[in-house]
């Protein structure tokens, strides 16, 4: 249904590639397949004008929706610079025959890693330690050991995963290193769970979890997962960790459950506005990490990243697209 082979020369636009590729990376194979236009970044006000006569767009985070597809007649395939589209508006997309793709796995390793990354800084404190020894307190101590918060061994404790796909799976590997029980919500895919993994629910879950980590796609049933009451079950030393999308969790009310001490602490690399304001919330709670939606940025995750989409639009091209979204 994706319609003939396209032309070598086929218009290829960008709309925001500066995050993928800063300058540490090329974009000499995608430019190999057709007429590349690169921007950095594209305000909405400019998506229209900078995608007219594109054959292929390809975006990370420019929203592309109804009223732009209707504008642009020429458009063939979307590549989304990420596994989640919900940049797109792919119900309409698919209605004008426009192919969307994605690129799926690509940061699973990344991610994970930054997951438990988040996990031993609220666990050991090593940054504020870290900062405590430059500014001259170790040196001033009269003992030869001291701490400014309480470390916490998680050897025995419990990691639930919300989400258990490809990245909910690599952390749930991880967390049973660190010799962690590990509850997960029940997969569609994978029947039954590996080894050291039991299913629960999510109530079982937000009630047994010492550690809460969220790994599930933003949908109409995810958005606000976490709110008051599901926070007011959990337990008064749990700790939640949130590396997947910001709208998962209502703020205001993670900010009060911090503020009240409902929770020990949160760490999230991922806001539901981004950039957020100045004035937001979680920017002034207590025990609290928030890291720039940066855990997929690793150089290995963003070559692979490129390398997928490159393929993807290449397909596009031929009129045989892989990784599509809304076939």
């Amino acid at each position: 249904m994706w319609g003939a082979t396209l032309g070598a020369m086929a218009r290829i636009v960008v709309l925001d590639g500066y995050t993928v590729n800063p300058g540490d990376l090329g974009w000499q194979a995608l430019a190999a397949l057709g007429e590349l236009v690169v921007h950095d970044r594209t305000p909405d006000e400019l998506v229209v004008d900078r995608a007219r006569g594109a054959a292929i767009l390809v975006t990370n985070k420019t929203r592309i929706d109804a009223r732009a597809l209707e504008a642009l007649p020429e458009l063939r395939g979307i590549s989304v610079l990420a596994t989640g589209v919900d940049v797109v508006d792919t119900r309409a997309a698919r209605a004008r025959g426009v192919a969307v793709s994605n690129v799926p796995a690509y940061s699973t390793a990344s991610v994970a890693q930054h997951t438990i990354a988040l996990l031993l800084e609220l666990a050991s404190h090593v940054g504020l330690h870290a900062a405590a020894v430059r500014a001259g307190e170790w040196s001033q101590n009269p003992d030869f050991s001291f701490w400014k918060a309480p470390l916490r061994e998680l050897d025995g404790q419990t990691f639930g995963i919300v989400g258990f796909g490809a990245i909910g799976q690599r952390v749930a590997k991880l967390a049973l290193a660190l010799g962690m029980q590990v509850l997960a919500t029940p997969s569609r895919r994978l029947a039954t769970p590996p080894a050291g993994v039991r299913y629960a629910e999510l109530d079982e879950l937000f009630g047994e979890a010492d550690v809460l980590s969220l790994h599930c796609p933003l949908t109409d049933a995810t958005r606000r997962l976490v709110r008051r009451e599901r926070l007011l079950a959990m337990r008064p030393h749990a700790l939640l960790l949130n590396t997947s999308r910001g709208a998962l969790v209502d703020e205001k009310e993670l900010a009060t459950a911090l503020v009240e001490g409902v929770i020990a602490g949160a760490a999230l690399d991922a806001l539901d506005v981004e950039p957020p304001p100045a004035d937001h919330p979680l920017l002034r709670a207590p025990r609290c990490i928030i890291t720039p939606h940066h855990a997929w940025t690793t150089r290995a995750a963003r070559e692979r990243l490129l390398a997928v989409t490159v393929e993807n639009v290449a397909r596009l091209l031929a009129g045989h697209p892989q990784n599509v979204v809304n076939g």
